[in-house]
């Protein structure tokens, strides 16, 4: 038995949309650290992920939506909070011969959206419709498409894309694998000097992530952190060496620093992990050949040259199945990344680069 308080709504952490929680059959408990499981959740070849908690490892089946192992009578619930005007950026999926293919993307004349907008309308139903010379069945009930005509069925799934949301109809990009435990949800006092350990880095010169430290900066990372805590939609200003700067928080989404004098603006990135295991995900790196034959880091974000997903992220995906495969998107292309062949590949355009962990 949990003696865990349920969390209560508004304690949702600044900019988090979701929540993860278990049920020991009284009431639901948080999970500390669920941006693992949100991370793993909204890859479509995932299928589940084990986590360890204070009560022993749990195995949570993303399909069925349910607990398997010692504990299989606890219950497991998704929780999203989104304002009147904002929305998920959701995925619908289906699986080919080898992988998981987002609906659109291979020239489909049927998108995630629009396949959003019928689930919507009615969750336990189905539609059908036409592609080349073959019309399909999709089933919300089965989570199945059936080919009509040759009777082929394969899976389907749907999945919202990390931590991506869609805003008076555009997309905003918001920005780790420790140990999730059942947890209290930490006060205003535990959240102004938190346990886990925070850096704040910025692009460098050589495109090479610099945490702020003193005396270089006249703020380190600590000090970024409390201010982004007490705002994380406003803004900070500082100085190093003979120039001042000014961060801009943008509540995770497309942080950057300007300096005052040449208006050089540069990308800015907040890393959480745990203190006691600040292990391979802080410092492991991942990074793309890019055309130019430089080596680039996976920065999120909206801007040029960023994409849906982080090198953190990455990691964290990578920590949990070293042979997967990860979708993402850049500008207006997707891409599928393989992390057993190391490369990157432009679904659109057929070309693959090479894929570093360093």
């Amino acid at each position: 038995m949990f003696h865990v308080p349920a969390l209560p709504q508004e304690a949702n952490a600044p900019g988090k949309h979701y929540e993860w929680q278990l049920s020991d059959g009284q009431q639901w408990l948080m999970i500390n650290n669920d941006h693992i499981i949100e991370c793993n959740y909204c890859q479509p070849g995932a299928k589940g992920i084990t986590i360890d908690t204070d009560h022993g490892s749990l195995r949570i089946d993303f399909d069925d939506m349910t607990i398997s192992g010692p504990f299989a009578n606890l219950a497991v619930r998704r929780l999203s909070f989104m304002p009147e005007n904002q929305t998920e950026d959701i995925g619908w999926y289906y699986r080919d011969n080898s992988h998981w293919c987002e609906y659109g993307v291979r020239g489909s004349s049927l998108s995630s959206q629009d396949i959003e907008q019928r689930y919507n309308g009615n969750p336990t139903g189905f539609f059908q419709f036409t592609f080349g010379s073959y019309t399909y069945k999709l089933d919300f009930s089965g989570m199945t498409q059936t080919n009509l005509s040759t009777y082929k069925q394969r899976k389907m799934r749907r999945r919202p894309k990390f931590n991506s949301i869609v805003y008076v109809n555009h997309s905003l990009n918001t920005s780790q694998q420790s140990t999730s435990t059942i947890n209290q949800f930490p006060s205003a006092t535990a959240s102004a000097n938190p346990s886990t350990r925070v850096t704040w880095e910025f692009m460098g010169d050589e495109g090479v992530w610099t945490e702020y430290q003193k005396p270089d900066s006249s703020l380190d990372s600590i000090d970024i952190e409390r201010q982004y805590l007490r705002n994380p939609q406003g803004q900070l200003a500082f100085r190093a060496g003979r120039y001042s700067y000014c961060l801009y928080f943008n509540a995770g989404a497309d942080m950057y620093q300007i300096n005052n004098t040449y208006k050089t603006k540069r990308a800015i990135r907040r890393i959480e992990a745990n203190e006691s295991n600040s292990s391979s995900l802080c410092q492991a790196c991942w990074q793309f050949k890019d055309m130019d034959g430089h080596w680039k880091d996976f920065v999120k974000g909206s801007g040029r040259g960023r994409c849906t997903i982080s090198s953190q992220e990455i990691e964290a995906l990578y920590q949990q199945n070293t042979s997967g495969v990860v979708p993402y998107s850049s500008g207006r292309f997707n891409y599928q990344l393989d992390l057993t062949a190391m490369t990157q590949t432009n679904l659109s355009t057929g070309t693959k680069r090479q894929v570093r962990r360093v």
